[in-house]
């Protein structure tokens, strides 16, 4: 059984990964999918509001022709990304406690 993903922790995914490094849409989605079963028809949606929120810029970069669009996380990208780590943490902990594996 597979457990949800939560609109934060899909935030802590996306912002995780890019605090490693820059990825176009396709190859972020690829690196998301390694740990996650997850479609890209979710994780765009996540990419499109992080940039909107200001967590993440976007720049193009040309490939093979045609332009390759890249995010980066930005300096409150990282911050939420501390905040999401610690939220996640404190409740893996508390559902740590209540299974009896502390």
């Amino acid at each position: 059984m597979a457990l949800k993903v939560t609109t934060e922790l899909l935030d802590g995914c996306v912002l995780g990964v890019l605090s490693n490094d820059d990825y176009y849409g396709y190859a972020l989605t690829q690196k998301i999918q390694e740990s996650i079963s997850v479609s890209s028809s979710t994780i765009y949606p996540v990419m499109r509001r992080l940039k909107k929120q200001g967590l993440v810029t976007v720049y193009d970069s040309p490939y093979q022709g045609r332009n390759r669009r890249y995010y980066k996380i930005t300096d409150d990208g990282k911050n939420e990304l501390k905040q999401i780590i610690f939220n996640w943490k404190e409740f893996q902990n508390n559902i740590n406690k209540l299974m009896g594996d502390e």
